[in-house]
């Protein structure tokens, strides 16, 4: 394999033991010449292989399927799954960042049709599979969707008629709770129906799904036109389109609601797909939307009714996007 690859490295023919052919164009070198040899030139995988790849000053270039990646050495050293770099059974790192050499290089370069091979300075061998490679470079990540979605307003989603779960198999089985969380995931609402109407069976439903965030209010709590909080939702006023704890240094991602009990008329939900209105936004005015996107606001929360005082800031883009592909997580 090393012949092979250095033989086309150079651009001749080479023999291998019990191999007929020419004999080596160049004089015969040792094993530490043809490492440095290897470690300064181009180097390209045999034809059978699908990736190229290049050493340079201080990163490996690896082009594996349709991604080109730039792999920086203490990147490659630092990510290490070997078992004595990382715990298999934690997922969490057992080498010291600190002690990787900034300047490290490997000193041999191997790459067959699922792996590369790196040897470091010291003799330790580093292994990744190409696939996983791809999937976790910087490279790979820009072309990934993170979290896969259907845009929608009333039209789209009255059209898609998206099911709502029935209470007893969203508790009881899996196949409920996954009907539950696709339509989560895929729309950002979902609905289970038949739910005793209780603060406790409320309770259950949602730990359920995820557990239960400690705020301001409690972990459950109940709210209606009393004005016992200093906000909106506690009186008769209609409550626009709005998004909620934008104040909270960390947004809820999940907000569960329940009516318990409705006389009278009014007090109609509106539901309103934000990531939809970003997309407008981003395809009418890239502009603007790089501007929500990148300029930091004060969001903030001031009460001071009964018992209750609090005044809390949250900072941050009313967008919050990835940097790596400009995938849209948040709406503040």
């Amino acid at each position: 394999m090393w012949c092979r690859r250095l033989a086309l490295l150079l651009g001749g023919p080479c023999r291998q033991r019990g191999s007929s052919g020419r004999r080596w164009p160049w004089p015969r070198h040792d094993t530490r010449t043809e490492v440095a040899a290897l470690t300064r030139g181009h180097h390209t995988a045999p034809g059978t292989l699908p990736c190229a790849w290049q050493l340079h000053g201080d990163h490996l270039e690896l082009r594996y399927r349709n991604t080109l990646m730039r792999l920086d050495f203490v990147w490659l050293r630092d990510h290490c799954r070997s078992a004595s770099c990382y715990n298999t059974k934690t997922n969490q790192r057992s080498l010291d960042t600190a002690s990787v050499d900034l300047a490290i290089r490997p000193q041999a370069v191997r790459v067959d049709e699922t792996t590369l091979f790196l040897t470091w300075p010291d003799g330790h061998v580093t292994r990744y599979g190409l696939e996983w490679l791809v999937k976790n470079s910087y490279e790979g990540q820009k072309k990934q969707v993170m979290h896969p979605r259907i845009l929608w307003n009333a039209e789209i989603y009255q059209q898609a008629q998206v099911p709502s779960v029935d209470c007893r198999s969203f508790l009881e089985t899996d196949e409920g709770l996954k009907e539950f969380l696709q339509n989560f995931l895929l729309y950002g609402i979902a609905f289970v129906e038949n739910v005793t109407p209780t603060k406790e069976d409320t309770e259950i439903l949602a730990e359920r799904i995820s557990i239960i965030r400690e705020t301001i209010y409690g972990r459950m709590w109940y709210f209606t036109s009393d004005f016992s909080r200093g906000d909106t939702a506690y009186t008769k006023l209609a409550l626009d389109r709005h998004t909620d704890t934008t104040y909270f240094q960390e947004p809820c991602g999940i907000q569960v609601f329940h009516c318990l009990k409705h006389e009278g008329t009014g007090g109609r939900t509106l539901l309103v797909d934000g990531f939809h209105a970003a997309e407008q936004v981003l395809r009418q005015a890239p502009e603007q939307f790089e501007l929500l996107s990148k300029v930091p606001l004060k969001h903030e929360y001031v009460e001071s009714v009964g018992g209750c005082h609090n005044h809390m800031i949250g900072v941050g883009p009313v967008l919050n996007v990835y940097p790596w592909n400009n995938e849209l997580y948040l709406i503040r």
